[in-house]
């Protein structure tokens, strides 16, 4: 069992049911996903770069991404159908739990004038950062990145609301800025 889902499972499920009173501990929030999304819509006209950006998130995640393709041609943004313009991988169970972990406690720390990141959710449980620079995994090999390239985080959970998710982020180690503020709120 991961460092973090142990810590989940003896002390942030008290926790949260002491500060929200849930009636029924299977009401309690829990992380359900992690999804990881690149997009390499720049990078399509080159085969390299595309694998490139797949052996980047391979690393990072620790399993293989999907190619996400265009599924109409716009001609104003010269796209193509079934043109790759993305890359993306789910994690769940221990592969999940690692890669938060690695996340909150490795790279966040690495990201070049960090204050936090915001509280806004989407009202669903579901809360999304995107992160700039791929360089700020350990695991990537500087020199062999040749384009910087960003990505998009998404954490779902099953809280019913915002103010859950970000409890149970923030009780799962995920750095916010002003959160003294957003909680009194």
């Amino acid at each position: 069992m991961s460092r973090l889902k142990k810590k989940y499972q003896e002390s942030i499920k008290q926790e949260l049911l002491k500060k929200f009173g849930y009636s029924n501990p299977n009401m309690i929030p829990r992380l359900d996903k992690v999804v990881i999304n690149m997009g390499i819509a720049e990078a399509s006209k080159d085969k390299n770069t595309i694998q490139a950006c797949v052996n980047e998130l391979t690393l990072l995640s620790g399993q293989k991404p999907i190619i996400t393709k265009a599924k109409k041609a716009i001609s104003n943004f010269k796209l193509r159908e079934d043109q790759p313009i993305g890359i993306k991988v789910t994690l769940r169970g221990v592969r999940m739990f690692e890669f938060i972990d690695r996340f909150f406690t490795i790279v966040c720390p690495r990201i070049h004038d960090f204050r936090g990141f915001p509280t806004k959710c989407d009202g669903r449980g579901k809360y999304s950062l995107g992160i700039d620079d791929q360089q700020i995994f350990p695991e990537i090999n500087l020199d062999e990145v040749k384009k910087t390239q960003g990505m998009n985080i998404t954490f779902v959970t099953t809280a019913k609301s915002d103010e859950e998710c970000v409890e149970l982020l923030r009780l799962l180690g995920l750095p916010f800025k002003n959160l003294a503020i957003a909680v009194a709120a």
